[in-house]
């Protein structure tokens, strides 16, 4: 498995800080192979291109993610809890990582149709988790039975993903984390039967 390379690993890591700081289309191959350590013509032994790279630091990082939160999430007695462990892992593991905040939030958005769609694939059981949680809530009535569970979904997705793409916009002036009790209390005043 690549990533169990020590060179994929600080390629990897090198392309998530050269492109928080130059963005997408700032960043040369040349730039990531110089802040990783490695030759230009090393890169291409993981990658194809630019745009794979980018593709690979957003499976890679959000797979780790997504096995974080389901992990910790599968530790929950109940919906709600559940849904504050997601919100809070969510909120702080983008606030923990500044740069990978930055790529996320802004240079994914500028990419292009083809890069949206893989980017798409990669968040889908992201999405999936957060459907389950909600199934999980209406099932044990926790949360109302009527709740359109797409929309809601979109609702608790575009709710975080708006939080943390304004403190990334506001460079990092205040605690994100200290707002996950708010932000969990909101959307179980909406979910709660």
């Amino acid at each position: 498995m690549k990533s169990n390379k020590p060179k994929y690993n600080q390629i990897i890591e090198a392309a998530v800080k050269v492109i928080a700081e130059n963005g997408y289309h700032g960043s040369q191959v040349s730039k990531i192979a110089k802040a990783a350590g490695v030759a230009d013509g090393t890169i291409y032994l993981y990658f194809k291109n630019k745009e794979d790279i980018l593709v690979t630091v957003f499976k890679e990082k959000m797979g780790q993610f997504i096995e974080e939160i389901a992990l910790a999430t599968s530790m929950q007695e109940n919906a709600e809890k559940k849904l504050f462990t997601l919100i809070d892992l969510h909120i702080r593991q983008l606030e923990k990582n500044h740069d990978l905040a930055i790529v996320t939030q802004l240079e994914l958005r500028q990419s292009n149709y083809t890069l949206r769609r893989q980017i798409n694939a990669v968040l889908k059981p992201y999405l999936t988790m957060i459907d389950v949680i909600i199934g999980e809530g209406i099932e044990t009535k926790q949360f109302r039975e009527d709740i359109n569970v797409p929309l809601m979904r979109q609702m608790i997705f575009g709710t975080l993903d708006e939080i943390v793409t304004n403190w990334v916009m506001k460079e990092h002036k205040y605690n994100l984390v200290d707002q996950v009790p708010q932000i969990h209390a909101l959307l179980i005043h909406g979910l709660r039967s």
